[in-house]
């Protein structure tokens, strides 16, 4: 059993930065693929970045250029460095893991069995 909490977010104006944290717990070792999904009012859950165990990265195309993710083993934390942030990008944001997940399918929410509880982001024009 894998136990995500994610904190960090909070309200920034257009251009500011935050960085959100996942910690990972549980069997932290056993996890393979970490990713961020995020969730506007009325919208679908959407992928946002996603860290292969090999370290490889996938951006959505809206966040590309200012948002990073990385992963920190000794502190068993996932990050997402958000750079630049635009009035849409304000969502939830969630932290999902688990231990395999097929080539292809990683932007898709269903492929993931362990989530956190979500962070609020808001980004004021």
């Amino acid at each position: 059993q894998v136990q995500l909490v994610e904190s960090g977010g909070g309200s920034v104006q257009s251009g500011g930065s935050l960085r959100l944290s996942c910690s990972v717990s549980g069997s932290p070792g056993s996890i393979f693929v970490m990713a961020w999904f995020r969730q506007a009012p009325g919208k679908e859950r959407e992928a946002v970045a996603v860290l292969d165990k090999d370290y490889s990265t996938t951006y959505a195309d809206s966040v590309k250029g200012r948002f990073s993710i990385f992963r920190d083993n000794v502190k068993n934390t996932l990050y997402l460095q958000m750079n630049d942030l635009k009035s849409e990008d304000t969502a939830t944001y969630y932290c999902a893991a688990d231990f395999m997940v097929q080539p292809g399918r990683k932007l898709f929410s269903n492929e993931y069995n362990n989530w956190g509880q979500g962070t609020q982001v808001t980004v004021s024009s």
